[in-house]
């Protein structure tokens, strides 16, 4: 009976550890290897407006309406918008906290009023607040190729 237990319970602590190294991924499949981290992403782009890179971040939020964007944290609490090359794939809705791996193009764009809005709209904000954005915004961008979402 003590080999069953130990046994059982050597199962189950196998079956957890395997359940938290699971990933999942999003596009182009990619590894981790060579991955900087997203708050360094902004001194590496230094005058550049655009640069190849792999990344990696917290996300901060994501399309509430299908997935098809995702905010991550950057730099002095800063976050960069990450699209999806081609609209070709969107991440899971319901991964705001966790840290993620993307490849593709970094670039500095800026952003009319009208996408904005169109953004903060699909992120639940309110009428007021979508209204206060009345200014285009230039900032660190992404598309990204392929994602991992690690869970």
């Amino acid at each position: 009976m003590k080999k069953f237990l130990l046994s059982s319970l050597l199962v189950v602590a196998s079956l957890g550890a395997f359940a938290q190294s699971e990933v999942s991924y999003h596009g182009k499949k990619i590894t981790e290897k060579g991955a900087i981290p997203a708050v360094q992403l902004p001194a590496k782009m230094a005058n550049k407006t655009q640069m190849p890179a792999k990344v990696e971040g917290t996300v901060e939020s994501v399309c509430k309406v299908k997935g098809c964007w995702m905010n991550v944290k950057t730099a002095d609490n800063q976050v960069m918008r990450v699209s999806f090359r081609d609209y070709g794939f969107f991440v899971p809705k319901d991964i705001v906290g966790k840290t993620v791996v993307m490849e593709g193009t970094a670039e500095t764009t800026t952003t009319p009023v009208d996408e904005l809005r169109h953004y903060a709209q699909d992120a639940g904000k309110s009428k007021a607040e979508i209204e206060k954005i009345t200014e285009p915004e230039k900032a660190l961008s992404f598309v990204a190729d392929g994602v991992i979402v690690k869970k």
